[in-house]
């Protein structure tokens, strides 16, 4: 399996620490947020993973050439942000016909990717994509799911002022190549949003499955805050 960490986002909430550090390496408890993922990845055997760049790329890229597994990851730039789903399209060569994890890369998150590609294995008959959830503590900030018993996604519910629950997308996948076709296959700027313009597509083969592991969008001041909290009580465990 390959994987697709999503990295190219501006993080306009953290500015000031943002106008000099690309999001994805914003340090949480002193480690670069990326540095997180690629580790996670390896440790959870992904032999080759591709980056996208764009805000302050430079960085983003020296970071990569010089750790020593720099020669499983490859680094595509983007001139133009082309919005989750337009990554894939554009990179859906990479995947070589495999199913592959879609990360974005702008989360702390410590759950074991290795179990939630062994719960893709096992998942519902019919379902085509899997995707981590977490409950959230402002569901109006997220996408919001509805699952039956089986934990297949017959509703969805991207940042509403009065969400049905609390069970929200972690925004990690594993797309079949089905998904990854479907998306390729798209029209020219018809599919830009994994969220809005994916995710509604594949309702009721869509596998929901919760992280074991916290999950945090370090969007905000606040959030990073508890990214950092977060990760030294890990440390100190």
């Amino acid at each position: 399996m390959k994987a697709i960490l999503l990295a190219a986002g501006l993080g306009s909430r953290l500015r000031p620490i943002t106008n000099h550090t690309p999001k994805c390496l914003v340090p949480i408890a002193g480690k670069p947020l990326l540095g997180y993922w690629l580790d996670s990845l390896k440790n959870s055997g992904i032999e080759s993973i591709l980056v996208n760049l764009h805000c302050l790329a430079d960085q983003v890229r020296e970071f990569v050439v010089n750790r020593p597994d720099r020669n499983r990851i490859t680094l595509v730039d983007e001139r133009v942000l082309l919005g989750t789903a337009g990554t894939i399209k554009q990179n859906s060569e990479f995947f070589s016909g495999e199913r592959g994890l879609v990360i974005h890369a702008d989360n702390f998150c410590t759950a074991n990717l290795a179990t939630f590609v062994d719960k893709h294995e096992n998942r519902p008959p019919g379902t085509e994509l899997t995707m981590m959830t977490f409950v959230a503590d402002e569901p109006r900030t997220c996408g919001i799911l509805e699952t039956d018993e089986k934990g297949i996604v017959h509703g969805f519910h991207e940042k509403v002022e009065n969400p049905p629950g609390n069970v929200a997308n972690a925004a990690i996948y594993i797309f079949e190549p089905s998904v990854i076709q479907f998306i390729s296959s798209s029209p020219p700027g018809e599919l830009v949003d994994i969220s809005r313009d994916v995710i509604p597509e594949f309702l009721g083969r869509i596998f929901a499955t919760p992280a074991d592991g916290p999950v945090i969008d370090i969007g905000t001041p606040s959030s990073l805050k508890r990214a950092q909290s977060c990760a030294l009580s890990l440390e100190g465990l």
